[in-house]
């Protein structure tokens, strides 16, 4: 069975498993999302535009990058040779240099924030 040239913001939505809202809002932080909009201001999207939620889908959701971090490796790979997004490819590790500007993952933030508090805890103890 073919894939439908167009599908619903409640197809996507349920396909991705994040509320409309959540659509609506990556349109207006990454220009790549960009569904068609017709009669009462409905939400088309075409497959690439799919690919691209599944992408930021598993970016923020799985992969723990922040929002502005998916920007900015989803600009880089816009500006990278022709490359077909598929959700089930790895994301290339980025190298850190500045965290504001290079979005390292949410994970990393977390386990460094927990080791800093248990090395204060220790340091307070004694």
């Amino acid at each position: 069975m073919t894939e439908p040239a167009y599908r619903t913001i409640s197809d996507v939505a349920t396909l991705v498993g994040v509320p409309h809202h959540v659509l609506r809002f990556w349109e207006t932080k990454f220009p790549s999302i960009a569904p068609l909009k017709r009669g009462g201001n409905r939400r088309y999207y075409r497959p690439a535009d799919v690919a691209t939620i599944a992408h930021v889908a598993r970016l923020l959701h799985i992969e723990g990058y922040t929002i502005k971090g998916a920007q900015k490796l989803l600009a880089d790979e816009a500006g990278a040779p022709a490359v077909r997004i598929c959700p089930a490819a790895p994301v290339p590790e980025q190298p850190a240099t500045d965290a504001a500007s290079t979005g390292i993952p949410v994970a990393a933030i977390t386990s460094i924030r927990d080791t800093l508090a248990a090395a204060l805890a220790a340091a307070r103890a004694l």
